[in-house]
């Protein structure tokens, strides 16, 4: 066992490496490592020897799958080009909000040299058909896999990364289809597709027929975003999906039903072994449902482990079970590693293991239950507060009362509903769907106790403290574990001295978003567009801002004010300011005014634009300007200010625009920062706000070569992910992709002019 512990937790470790490892180098290593644990005599070095080779194969052979993964990555001479070919539709298409996303399995690609992946995502915003299984000759226009990348939140291209969907792109109009196909995931996929549109036929399109989609077929992608907000504002989301809990639920009516039939009507002559098939038989089912997903796959493997040593007439224990079902998943799947779903899904059934360790005999039933319920929430804490950055405090609550519905009413009623061929019971799984809701609305409104990004000491420190809480009776001390739970509850960064300032530049695609610290107060300039709990909530809390001093919208446009409703119901904002204030007649917005200022901890904001009547421009003549100055350096925000306007505000003000950095005007629009500008200015580094090879073409080649003429060092959001820059009596920077170095994420150049 403690080689398989060690083979996993290589595997574990090539997850989360910064580079993968030469193979001419590597397998010397290996044979190395081979001949020590042949050679080695003494039996605690040889179990060490044996130890580190498993280490080293486990890391290998995830190596060994990315570099496969890798190989298949979208060439850069065919991103954004059409590319012709033949797919088929993989897993229920999704409905989005502007149109369908679905994943597709590349056949063959019939333009004469290009070359795609094997798995790609494909958006329709016509909102055609893609029956699952189905195939289809058409053209479409692929980028690389790519996702916003900040120091918090959802981060997409990881995610992307585990999925294997290593391009995205917008299909094109012409599609032909062709013969679909026959295998068993198509025939899966269309049964479940047929069953999710009796569903719906039966309760009407809404959140009712969603939810039980979601339950019985493994449909999620049905629920609507605002009902997963709820879910997470409740700490139910793990409840939505088919979980483990489910599947173990239905292994354990079938066998309890197949027991009492062989008990009644002897026909073999080993019962339990064709008890324990049946319920193995009716989970796998189950899982292929539910799109094998992580948990389906635990709980799973963990079952066929236990059938297993029915049929060999072996022992295990539950940890032993536990550490074949974890590396069975890493075998199939070495990238999952990366998914929160596994580390939720594993450790909450370590956690309910470990309260079972050291006991004579089982608790009753009720005590169980509040032990479970005890030990997933304390176990809970660390993970919730290190991947989502905070916890409903009603979550205990919210489980206790949801747990037990969802598991013996809801769910039950749901799959009993959809294995009949009448449809009388569909209503019923709709009402209780409904009463879920109403619950779960209620229990939303609760307070959630939102943490700040700790570093990983004081995140191993809570770790360790939660284990001692649920540690087995006879360990001594276990209530002090709480306290070691303190350090991570009520940590806070440190921010800049006074005097001094950072600025965060977000990575929120095409728009802009900037936060500005001081030693005790926050601006945030423009949201960016979209929900503003995508990227800038969690990048807020994560470093410890719960109030707004002041909020900064420039002007009315969806990539830079976009998220601003979701802000400001979320935070306490103290003032704001708005370039068309007219357009937030609801939030009381104060107009940005040409010469209005004010200083925080010996730093000097200023507004120095719009200009009072803008010749011409439209929205983007009537953007906020902003300057901040501390005691040695300077930040310049044009908005979206065009080249007539940035003119205008350098004639009027000349010397005092200079700047140590300026976010380029625009999203480095060729309609913004002109010589005129830039000379005012005279940034050392320029920093661009935009999306990665977006539509507009930003930033322009002759913006770029403007800012290289003036000397500006560039640093660019699509390249480089989030930016941080710290203003002290020196200009540092810093970039979240090479900051956080992964092999499958793309780095940038983050102002090295010898990378390309």
């Amino acid at each position: 066992m403690a080689l398989l512990i060690a083979w996993v937790a290589g595997i574990i470790c090539c997850g989360f490496a910064s580079e993968l490892p030469d193979p001419r180098g590597y397998a010397p290593l290996l044979a190395g490592l081979a001949v020590m644990a042949w050679r080695i005599r003494r039996p605690r070095w040889r179990a060490a020897a044996h130890a580190a080779l498993a280490l080293a194969l486990g890391f290998g052979y995830a190596a060994w799958r990315a570099e496969l993964r890798l190989a298949q990555a979208l060439p850069a001479a065919w991103q954004q080009r059409p590319v012709e070919f033949v797919a088929t539709v993989r897993g229920l298409p999704a409905p989005g909000e502007f149109g369908v996303r679905l994943a597709l399995e590349v056949e063959k690609v019939l333009t004469p040299g290009a070359a795609l992946p094997e798995r790609v995502q494909l958006s329709d915003y016509r909102r055609q058909d893609w029956p699952p299984g189905s195939r289809w000759r058409l053209t479409a226009r692929f980028k690389p896999r790519r996702g916003s990348a900040n120091a918090f939140g959802f981060d997409a291209e990881q995610w992307l990364w585990s999925e294997g969907l290593l391009a995205g792109g917008s299909a094109g109009k012409a599609r032909q289809r062709l013969e679909d196909r026959r295998d068993l995931m198509a025939r899966v996929d269309g049964w479940r597709e047929r069953q999710a549109a009796r569903i719906e036929g039966a309760l009407g399109a809404g959140r009712e027929s969603a939810l039980v989609a979601a339950l019985t077929i493994g449909a999620q992608q049905r629920v609507a975003r605002a009902d997963w907000q709820l879910f997470s504002a409740t700490g139910l989301t793990h409840i939505v999906s088919i979980s483990g809990l489910h599947i173990t639920m239905l292994a354990g009516i079938v066998a309890w039903g197949c027991a009492r039939l062989l008990r009644r009507w002897p026909l073999l002559r080993s019962p339990t072994v064709a008890t324990a098939a049946l319920a193995l038989l009716a989970a796998g089912a189950y899982a292929l449902l539910a799109g094998f997903t992580v948990p389906t796959q635990r709980t799973l493997f963990m079952l066929a482990v236990g059938s297993a040593c029915l049929l060999w007439r072996r022992q295990l224990s539950a940890f032993q079970a536990w550490w074949l079902a974890l590396a069975l998943v890493l075998l199939i799947d070495p990238f999952s590693v990366l998914a929160p779903g596994l580390w939720l899904s594993f450790g909450l059934v370590a956690a309910l293991m470990l309260t079972t360790l050291a006991r004579r005999r089982p608790p009753s039933s009720w005590r169980a239950a509040l032990a479970g319920q005890w030990a997933a929430g304390a176990a809970s804490l660390v993970p919730l507060a290190a991947l989502f950055g905070g916890f409903p405090l009603l979550s205990p609550l919210a489980n206790a009362l949801a747990i037990p519905f969802v598991s013996m009413l809801l769910t039950p009623c749901a799959l009993l509903a959809v294995a009949l061929p009448w449809d009388f019971l569909l209503p019923l799984a709709g009402w209780l769907a409904r009463l879920f809701y109403l619950g779960v609305e209620w229990l939303a409104r609760g307070p959630a106790w939102h943490v700040a990004g700790a570093p990983w000491p004081l995140l191993a420190l809570a770790a360790a403290g939660s284990l001692w809480l649920i540690a087995p009776r006879g360990v001594p001390g276990r209530a002090l574990g709480a306290l070691l739970l303190l350090p991570v509850l009520a940590y806070r960064p440190p921010g800049p001295e006074p005097g001094a300032f950072q600025a965060t530049v977000l990575d929120v695609g095409q728009g802009l978003s900037l936060l500005v610290r001081t030693a005790d107060h926050a601006l945030l300039f423009d949201t960016g567009a979209g929900d503003a709990g995508r990227v800038v909530l969690p990048l807020l809390r994560g470093l410890g801002i719960g109030r707004l001093d002041v909020l900064v919208l420039s002007h009315h446009d969806s990539d830079h004010d976009g998220a601003a409703a979701g802000v400001l119901s979320a935070l306490p904002v103290g003032r704001l300011l708005a370039g068309q204030p007219e357009t937030l007649p609801a939030w009381r917005a104060r107009p940005c005014r040409q010469g209005d200022g004010w200083h925080w901890d010996g730093v000097r904001f200023d507004i120095v634009g719009p200009d009072p009547e803008p010749a011409g421009g439209g929205d983007n003549a009537r953007s906020c300007v902003l300057r901040v100055a501390g005691a040695h350096q300077a930040l310049l925000v044009g908005g979206d200010a065009p080249q007539r306007q940035e003119d205008s505000l350098a004639e009027r003000y000349g010397e005092r625009l200079r700047s140590s950095v300026l976010i380029v005007g625009h999203h480095g629009s060729r309609t913004s920062s002109g010589e005129t500008w830039l000379t005012a200015v005279r940034p050392r580094v320029a920093v661009v706000s935009a999306g990665f090879l977006n539509r507009y073409r930003h930033p322009h080649r002759e913006t770029l070569e403007r800012l290289r003429r003036e000397g500006a060092i560039v640093l660019r959001t699509d390249l480089d992910g989030a930016l941080t820059l710290d203003f002290g009596r020196e200009l540092d920077w810093r970039c979240w992709r090479r900051q956080q170095p992964r092999y499958w994420r793309a780095r940038g150049p983050c102002g090295d002019l010898s990378v390309d």
